[in-house]
């Protein structure tokens, strides 16, 4: 009996202390809470037929949304199979049948429809990059998918689809992350489940082969879930590799296969990586040190033993800590800072004002099958300019819990879709505290409310000279808009890689502030300026960025621009 008591006690300790931790933490939010934003929530649609287990934005104005194949029937059924053989609504074997359902779609920012995609292999928990010609390459998955390259080249005849090579990885690739290089347009695939090493795509060689990575077995925790899968990879403006996994990093020359730098344990307990799933930026790059300050920035996590504890069905308060560290010179050390709250799975993303978004996620457990609780439904913004203790707001709540499996992006127009949240293995709609998330919104910041439409760029368009297809790095570019009003004094330029985004990572994620030569009126409200392109692809590998002009802290709508070689 006095054993039961004790157990009792103990129960009872533990649960007052935890309703204690999240009392103070509504207390901070309310205390962050800024008065009088105009930040608002859109429901875009009820239902985009798949969950957003990835979401990437193409140059044509399209976002490709996908999850698994093995999930089962989706909410978008199809007419006919992928081999041309029809589906039946009166079958009850083709009611079941997965192949005749569609796990990727193909989303129209402008039109707010949905047409469907095929995969031919399971894509479940991948990643991908954009090649320099728009093109989306897909890599990895689950089972018969997890060794797999895929490609998405975008159209406007509706016509594109998902193409897979005959050509395959080198090693199974579940839960790894990509980055686009700067060179030759190839991607670098690092880490997966019982995958310790990094390879290369495409392949020059038939004999092109993986190599193995020590670091990755190093930072893995067999008794976490591994909490070093889905690394976190920067590209430095050296042209060397910053990976994070767990809570260790290191700086990597990918070419001749060595460590460069082993930087200092970002400090705190619990892990930063897939399970823990916390989420990281590069902080925009600047003209003025010629982007040679490269500083990045983690944010949340889950508490050391989490995984273990939500198998059991406890669910242990995330981290709310932050750390930054600039990872190029010779001093490196993190500097941390906590959020308004616990957090995990969330996603982070650069905003055009060089904020940074901390949107979806839960405040307890981790990411995996039901491992989290109390989702996160207020935004946080974060200025990196601003004194510590100061950076935070905590932005209008959502009604919608984006727990696992859930995605956000930024687009071009300024708004951040947010969809998805699935954590269970089929479609489940009923009798769960966190249901399948099919429903579409947009967060709209407040930078976007009518109130500052005369300070707002408008009309923005790009002069191409000498190459039609994009602009040579170093040189110089024409840019012509519309301000209503003379302009500020604090008038930006910059330019945005759109990420791959899943499992709270963006990859290939990063903004770059442009340095402008001149700006001239050139009558009423129509303006020019003459910008400078990146120096590098070390700076901004090749591909297409969006632009976009920002007066004052508010940004015009963006457009596409191309970075190519001389």
């Amino acid at each position: 009996m006095g054993d039961k008591n004790h157990l009792l006690y103990v129960v009872t300790i533990h649960a007052i202390f935890a309703l204690l931790h999240f009392i103070v933490s509504d207390a901070v939010e309310t205390l962050a809470r800024a008065v009088g934003r105009q930040e608002r929530w859109q429901l875009l649609r009820n239902n985009t037929g798949v969950v957003a287990m990835h979401m990437a934005l193409t140059h044509e104005n399209t976002v490709i949304i996908f999850d698994q194949t093995e999930a089962g029937p989706s909410q978008y059924r199809l007419h006919e199979r992928y081999n041309g053989r029809r589906c039946s609504t009166r079958s009850r074997a083709d009611l079941k049948d997965g192949a005749c359902y569609a796990h990727s779609v193909e989303y129209y920012i402008h039109g707010n429809n949905l047409r469907p995609l095929r995969f031919v292999s399971d894509p479940w928990c991948s990643s991908g990059s954009f090649l320099s010609n728009g093109t989306l390459l897909q890599v990895g998955g689950h089972g018969r998918g997890s060794q797999r390259i895929r490609y998405f080249r975008p159209c406007r005849d509706h016509l594109c689809n998902w193409q897979q090579s005959k050509r395959s990885l080198s090693d199974n690739r579940w839960y790894a992350s990509n980055l686009l290089l700067p060179q030759h347009d190839r991607v670098i695939v690092v880490g997966g489940r019982n995958a310790y090493s990094y390879e290369f795509i495409p392949k020059l060689h038939t004999k092109d082969r993986s190599f193995n990575l020590p670091f990755l077995h190093d930072t893995h925790d067999e008794d976490g879930g591994g909490n070093n899968l889905y690394p976190f990879l920067h590209l430095s403006s050296d042209g060397n590799l910053f990976i994070f996994a767990n809570r260790d990093s290191i700086l990597f020359n990918y070419q001749r296969n060595r460590v460069v730098k082993t930087f200092p344990r970002i400090p705190g307990g619990g892990s930063r990586s897939y399970p823990s799933s916390g989420s990281s930026v590069i902080l925009p790059l600047d003209h003025q040190d010629r982007f040679q300050k490269v500083e990045v920035m983690v944010c949340g996590g889950a508490a050391s033993g989490a995984y273990e504890a939500a198998a059991r069905g406890r669910f242990l308060p995330a981290l709310s800590s932050c750390g930054r560290m600039v990872i190029t010179g010779n001093n490196h050390i993190w500097k941390m800072e906590n959020m308004p709250g616990p957090r995990t799975m969330h996603d982070m993303l650069i905003l055009p004002t060089g904020h940074i978004l901390i949107i979806n996620g839960a405040r307890r457990g981790c990411a995996g099958w039901q491992n989290a609780a109390t989702p996160s439904l207020r935004p946080y913004l974060y200025n990196p300019k601003k004194s510590r203790g100061q950076r935070f707001t905590v932005l209008k709540a959502t009604r919608i819990a984006r727990m696992y499996h859930s995605s956000a992006l930024l687009l071009p127009d300024g708004r951040v879709l947010v969809a998805g949240g699935n954590p269970y293995n089929t479609y489940t709609f009923s009798n769960v505290a966190y249901p399948t998330e099919l429903r579409l919104q947009a967060f709209v910041p407040d930078y976007m409310d009518r109130q500052f439409n005369d300070l707002r760029p408008g009309n923005v368009t790009i002069e191409y000279e000498g190459h039609s297809s994009g602009v040579a790095y170093g040189t110089a570019f024409t840019i012509h808009f519309w301000l209503g009003r003379r302009p500020s004094k604090d008038v930006e330029y910059s330019v945005y890689a759109p990420p791959f985004t899943t499992h709270s990572i963006s990859m290939n994620q990063r903004l770059l502030k442009l340095r402008c030569r001149h700006r001239t009126r050139d009558g009423g409200g129509s303006m020019s300026a003459v910008l400078e392109a990146p120096p590098s692809p070390n700076v901004a590998p090749p591909g297409y960025y969006l632009l976009t002009v920002v007066n004052n802290g508010i940004p015009s709508l963006s457009q596409w621009i191309r970075f190519i070689p001389a």
